[in-house]
């Protein structure tokens, strides 16, 4: 997830610059996603790693 918001967020850098604000604004918004699923995942997974060595 993290790799696509990466992607995302150059290609609305660069169609930022070209001057294509409708696509630039799109690819914004699909980096913005693709990174709060990848926190939220991440998250997710840290929270059970700590619970699962709690546990131990």
């Amino acid at each position: 997830m993290l790799r696509w918001a990466i992607i995302f967020f150059i290609i609305s850098l660069v169609t930022g610059l070209m001057g294509f604000r409708t696509v630039s604004g799109i690819a914004g918004t699909i980096a913005r996603i693709c990174f709060a699923i990848f926190l939220i995942l991440f998250l997710i997974a840290l929270l059970a790693v700590l619970g699962v060595f709690h546990l131990l």
